[in-house]
C-alpha cells in the first residue's frame, strides 16, 4: 500500500532533504521515524531536493507499507520527529502514484529584508540597499516567454533537460520586506537562488533588462548572477491531480 505523506520543515538544522553520508537530512530523519513505528526498514521518495538551510512549508514523500496506516499514526509519527519537522496529512494513493513524477506544479517563495530584524537572521535575507523592485518584476515577467533555464541550473548536474514551463514570477511587497513567489511544473538544482541573485542585480542597476535577456540566452551559468543564501527559501506548494488519491471525491 501505497500512501503520500504532507510534512513542512524548518530546515535550518539540516544538509537538505535528501539522505547524505555525513549529515543529517530531512529524509533520514523521517526514515528513522517511520521504521521505528513500523518496525521495519523504511525509505521514502520526495517530492523534490531542497538544499541545506532551505524551507518548506510543504512538501510530499511517498511511501510503501504493508498494512494500513492506522488513524492515530500522523501523531504517533509527530511525537517520533523533531520539533522542526511536522507532519501535516497521511492519505492513502494508488499504488503507481509517485510524489515527483505526478506533481503537476511547485511553488517556492524567496524571502528579502531590507530592514535589520534579529527575528528573520535565519529566516530571510537581509539586504540593506536600495533596490528597483519595478525593474525587477519587468525582468521577473521575461522568465514567462522561456523555457531553457540553464543559465540558472547548477553546473555538473545530472537532468535530462533544461526546460521548465515557468507560470508565475513576481516580487510583492510585505511591509518592510519583499516577496519573489515563482511557480513551474520543475525547477532545476540551485535555480530559484540563482534567478533571485540575477534580479537582485537587475534591482541594483548592475543589469539592465537587455542584459537580463541575454542572460537566459547565452544559458552559461556564469553570466547569471550569484547564487542568494539558502534560509531565505522556502518550498511553499505542490501539486498533484486528485485522481491519485484514493477515495479523491471526498
Amino acid at each position: 500500500m501505497r500512501y503520500f505523506i504532507e510534512l513542512s520543515y524548518d530546515g535550518s538544522a539540516y544538509h537538505g532533504w535528501q539522505r547524505q553520508p555525513n549529515g543529517v537530512s530531512i529524509q533520514s530523519t523521517l526514515e528513522d521515524g517511520l521504521t521505528k513505528l513500523l518496525g521495519e526498514t523504511t525509505t521514502v521518495i520526495g517530492a523534490g531536493r531542497t538544499d541545506a538551510g532551505v524551507h518548506a512549508r510543504q512538501i510530499f514523500a511517498h511511501v510503501d507499507v504493508k498494512d494500513p496506516i492506522k488513524e492515530n499514526f500522523k501523531y504517533r509519527l509527530n511525537q517520533f520527529l523533531p520539533k522542526d519537522i511536522a507532519i501535516k496529512a497521511i492519505r492513502l494513493v494508488h499504488n503507481d502514484s509517485h510524489a515527483r513524477f505526478d506533481a503537476t506544479s511547485r511553488s517556492y517563495e524567496y524571502r528579502l529584508t531590507t530592514a535589520k530584524n534579529p527575528f528573520l537572521v535565519s529566516y530571510a535575507y537581509s539586504l540593506g540597499k536600495p533596490l528597483n523592485i519595478s525593474s525587477m518584476n519587468q525582468a521577473a515577467k521575461l522568465l514567462l516567454s522561456h523555457t531553457d533555464f540553464k543559465c540558472f541550473s547548477k553546473s555538473k548536474t545530472d537532468v535530462k533537460t533544461y526546460d521548465c514551463n515557468i507560470t508565475n514570477a513576481e516580487w510583492v511587497r510585505n511591509g518592510s520586506d519583499w516577496v519573489f513567489y515563482i511557480s513551474a511544473n520543475r525547477f532545476l538544482r540551485n535555480m530559484v537562488r540563482a534567478i533571485v541573485g540575477t534580479l537582485i542585480e537587475v534591482g541594483l542597476g548592475k543589469l539592465t533588462l537587455e542584459g537580463f535577456e541575454q542572460v537566459l540566452i547565452s544559458r552559461s551559468r556564469s553570466q547569471a548572477g550569484y547564487s542568494v543564501p539558502a534560509h531565505g527559501l522556502y518550498l511553499t506548494q505542490i501539486d498533484y491531480p486528485n485522481t491519485i488519491f484514493v477515495n479523491h471525491a471526498s
